[in-house]
């Protein structure tokens, strides 16, 4: 090889030399199968099937959303035409008429009851609320003296309470708020007789769960405020075997009872709980073979909270059956409705 071509020979070795060191430098730079770039695994595989899937069918779903708006209108349609028959739920409650009646819960006893009393008396006055929304003939609901150990625990316990509807609370006490001469206290100790409800006055329930530790205080403040008092008729029309008292909610519940059926035996009956052992006044003597399951005492919609059980001053004893009651050993609430 001649010297002339010798230079030409080293150049062109260097320059491809060069292009075989790029080569594999491109090579060796290029991700290997099992390090940069891994193979998609079954799970990833689903996935993106799935994703495909969801976005082919986008206009299958917003036409079925259509669909269903259809549907849901043309049974909102029926239903308003259902509505007419007046078979619907709604349809009956516009039925109700409202009572005159003014119905009170006194709570001004809340210096005498412990936190567990105060917490039973919350208990009844919601079961009143509840039992008034859900009647057919709903009296105008007072809670009046509202305040106290009462207020606090409603406002920590039930904090709904300032939503409810169609009820009165109020701080003041019922003599600031109803005339003196439309008020009638219901307490056991009281000689009157109560016949009939008259809804143009004010009927007051004590609110003291006190477990019969002040006995005749609702009679002694009707009587110091020169308000009419009266007790429900219970004796006229029932015989109970236990202690003769009543829970604040049961006082409630039979008035709104008897403005649906204006008969007092069968509110008495309705509502009076099974444990109370209530027969009809004209049956106490076949006592032998009378049947207790035969008469309707179920509490309706019952709280099985242990205030249910127990009972307010509402007494329905006499001043006679007194001595007796005090063997019973069983606890009373406030305003009971004596026999």
């Amino acid at each position: 090889m001649s010297s002339e071509m010798l230079p030409a020979f080293i150049e062109t070795s260097n320059v491809d030399k060069k292009q075989g060191i790029n080569e594999h430098q491109e090579e060796s730079q290029k991700p290997r199968l099992g390090e940069g770039c891994e193979p998609i695994s079954k799970r990833q595989m689903k996935k993106l099937i799935k994703q495909k899937q969801w976005e082919e069918q986008r206009e299958l779903r917003k036409q079925k959303r259509k669909e269903k708006r259809k549907r849901k209108k043309l049974e909102r349609q029926c239903q308003m035409e259902s509505n007419s028959d007046g078979n619907d739920r709604k349809r009956v409650r516009r039925d109700v008429v409202h009572s005159t009646l003014r119905l009170i819960i006194d709570c001004s006893f809340d210096d005498l009851m412990v936190l567990k009393d105060i917490k039973k008396l919350h208990k009844q006055i919601q079961r009143c609320y509840a039992e008034n929304r859900r009647a057919l003939h709903p009296v105008q609901f007072y809670l009046t003296s509202h305040g106290g150990q009462l207020k606090k625990n409603m406002d920590e316990n039930d904090k709904g309470w300032v939503n409810w509807k169609d009820i009165h609370i109020k701080p003041e006490h019922y003599s600031e708020l109803i005339k003196k001469e439309d008020l009638i206290y219901l307490t056991s100790d009281s000689p009157n007789i109560l016949k009939e409800l008259d809804e143009s006055k004010a009927y007051v329930i004590g609110g003291l769960v006190d477990h019969n530790h002040h006995k005749g205080l609702t009679y002694k403040q009707a009587s110091d405020y020169g308000i009419n008092h009266a007790q429900l008729p219970l004796g006229n029309f029932v015989k109970m075997n236990s202690r003769k008292v009543l829970a604040v909610n049961h006082v409630f519940e039979i008035i709104l009872e008897y403005l649906e059926t204006r008969d007092w035996q069968e509110a008495f009956f309705t509502i009076l709980p099974q444990r109370k052992g209530a027969v009809p006044t004209d049956k106490t003597c076949e006592s032998a073979s009378y049947n207790p399951q035969s008469v309707r005492m179920e509490e309706c919609g019952s709280d099985s909270d242990s205030s249910e059980e127990e009972d307010s001053r509402n007494e329905l004893d006499s001043p006679r059956e007194e001595k007796q009651d005090k063997e019973n050993h069983i606890e009373s609430t406030g305003n009971s409705l004596p026999h």
